[in-house]
């Protein structure tokens, strides 16, 4: 790995490049760059999330997080490099069906909103899409191994349902997007009730 940064001004990108973990360098619109911007919002996006409340366990989640993101931003920025471990899926893994056990089944789609914390979890899902692309993208020009992928896709899944226990936090629920064919099915219903009590 190359050396660790001990000075941020170094005026050697005012040409349009960047260096890499292994010396070289390469323009900041590459590929690789691109997907490791991606993945540095995500994690300053988490970072931002940490500011709110939160359950303890949903903190010290996020908080190991944050680190697996750098070590996948390590690994993007050296290519050939290994630094995030297949049992960092695994763990997301394990994360999901914890929370999603404690969560009530969904009967819609919900909407991006609820309290600011949830709200941040859903921006936190967003990019981390994002950063998914931007890796597949890079996959399709390079070699790249399964593990920051599969983190990326896990980790998205695991920010929705989080953002679904953060709207819970003080008996709130999740905002539910105004379905036509809900309100049609609850139309149906109320007359349906009419009708049997007439």
């Amino acid at each position: 790995m190359g050396k660790r940064l001990t000075q941020i001004a170094t005026r050697t990108g005012d040409n349009g490049t960047t260096g890499l973990g292994d010396n070289t360098r390469v323009s900041k619109d590459n590929l690789r760059v691109h997907a490791m911007g991606d993945v540095d919002e995500l994690n300053s996006h988490i970072g931002l999330l940490l500011c709110e409340e939160m359950p303890g366990d949903v903190r010290d989640e996020l908080v190991e997080i944050q680190h697996q993101l750098f070590n996948l931003g390590g690994e993007l920025s050296i290519p050939g490099f290994e630094l995030l471990k297949a049992k960092a899926v695994a763990s997301l893994d394990e994360a999901l069906a914890r929370y999603n056990a404690q969560l009530p089944r969904l009967q819609e789609f919900i909407l991006p909103a609820g309290n600011r914390a949830a709200s941040q979890a859903h921006v936190c899902r967003t990019v981390a899409r994002r950063a998914e692309r931007a890796v597949v993208a890079l996959g399709g020009s390079e070699t790249l191994r399964e593990t920051p992928r599969q983190y990326l896709n896990r980790l998205s899944d695991l920010l929705f349902v989080l953002a679904r226990v953060l709207n819970r936090m003080h008996g709130g629920d999740d905002v539910y997007w105004k379905s036509e064919r809900l309100a049609r099915e609850a139309s149906a219903a109320s007359a349906a009730e009419g009708d049997e009590a007439a």
